[in-house]
């Protein structure tokens, strides 16, 4: 049988997409979620009632350097991936895209081999890779080595490419002044996602980027080339294209709300803009600093900064970004969510379902009090995602 064993009403729920109300969120015998109007529930199925707040799915973050008090740049092995993804999993994430940030030849091939295992042994939660870097712009490397930062190889491509066929899921970060174009354009023809970031490119050679094949954009407004009078950059070319995804870190500290709520109005297509943690070690723990190649982190008022005050990645987590978002910024709640779970997804070659209240999606997240209070939740299981 495939009928409901306990459904939740009383609450608003987000299936992705859409807000419903007096809906419920039933849980199937074979673990697969649905939202179903609250009066067609059979008479035998369990019902439990909650007292308002908001049901969304679980959360998809396509950018996690760390969590749990580890970082994936110190350690590339399953114990780390499974350190973070349950670190993370308690915040409500449901899968993630560990992330390595600008290292050596030997430590992205040894990520790429972590996340291959961890994906055959099951880890729940770790759904590919994040290469973000070594083909960055030294001039906006912000916390990246720049010892470490070079320009793409036939060999580096060749890496790429392979991870693509081993992995369902891959997205690279890199400038387009350290790779060209036809290199761009092997990389989206393997299925891998294309993300221009940590560059100072101007508008035209990040175009070119965009019709090559890269689509989408690591954390908005930050180390890239700014929206001016006479050159937009990479901002302003994101922001005037209508077919580019754009990743944001909400936590109010990497980019001011104004800031946030021009680029939610000037965009053509603003609901391609999605919500990243860029969470560090500290993410789902209580340590005060952390190492990065060898540099030490510190953490102090919400802020990750290097000893020279450089931002070195977020002190965040998705429901404070969404909190954030609906609060602060004044983005729409449906909208909002979306950014945190479906429109993510999109990214993904294969989502299983992912982001959504529907088929076989695997979790959801209660907020006993909306998002309002976003450290008041609970995690709906279901199936593990991985």
């Amino acid at each position: 049988m495939n009928g409901p064993v306990k459904a939740y009403i009383g609450a608003q729920i987000h299936d992705g997409q859409t807000l419903h109300t007096d809906q419920a969120l039933v849980v199937n015998a074979d673990r697969s979620l649905s939202v179903q109007s609250r009066h067609a529930l059979s008479t035998d199925c369990p019902v439990e009632t909650l007292n308002g707040g908001l049901i969304t799915p679980g959360f998809v973050d396509l950018q996690v350097n760390g969590g749990g008090g580890v970082m994936f740049n110190d350690d590339q092995s399953v114990a780390t991936l499974r350190t973070m993804a349950e670190a993370h999993a308690r915040a409500g994430t449901q899968a993630l895209l560990p992330t390595l940030i600008t290292d050596t030849p030997e430590r992205t091939r040894a990520a790429i081999d972590a996340v291959e295992q961890a994906i055959a042994e099951k880890i729940s939660g770790i759904v590919g890779i994040h290469l973000e870097g070594p083909h960055l712009s030294v001039a906006r490397k912000g916390a990246h080595d720049p010892h470490l930062i070079r320009p793409m190889s036939d060999e580096d491509l060749r890496l790429m490419l392979s991870a693509a066929e081993r992995l369902a899921n891959v997205m690279v970060t890199l400038a387009p002044e350290n790779a060209t174009t036809a290199q761009i354009r092997s990389l989206a023809d393997a299925g891998i996602v294309v993300s221009l970031g940590h560059t100072d490119a101007d508008a035209a050679t990040c175009h070119a980027a965009f019709d090559a094949g890269a689509r989408c954009v690591t954390h908005l407004f930050n180390a890239m080339s700014q929206l001016g009078n006479r050159e937009p950059g990479l901002v302003g070319a994101t922001l005037v294209r209508d077919d580019i995804y754009a990743g944001l870190i909400a936590d109010g500290v990497h980019v001011h709300p104004a800031t946030m709520r021009i680029a939610l109005s000037a965009k053509p297509q603003s609901e391609r803009i999605f919500l990243v943690t860029d969470a560090m070690a500290t993410a789902g723990s209580s340590i005060k600093s952390f190492l990065i190649n060898g540099r030490e982190v510190f953490r102090k008022n919400q802020r990750l900064t290097l000893a020279d005050g450089t931002l070195a990645g977020a002190d965040l987590e998705m429901p404070r970004a969404l909190s954030v978002m609906i609060g602060s910024v004044g983005d729409d709640i449906a909208r909002a969510v979306a950014r945190a779970t479906a429109t993510p997804a999109t990214l993904l070659r294969e989502d299983n379902g992912l982001g959504h209240l529907r088929g076989t999606a695997q979790s959801a997240v209660y907020f006993k009090d909306g998002l309002s209070n976003p450290v008041d939740f609970k995690v709906i299981g279901t199936r593990k995602a991985g």
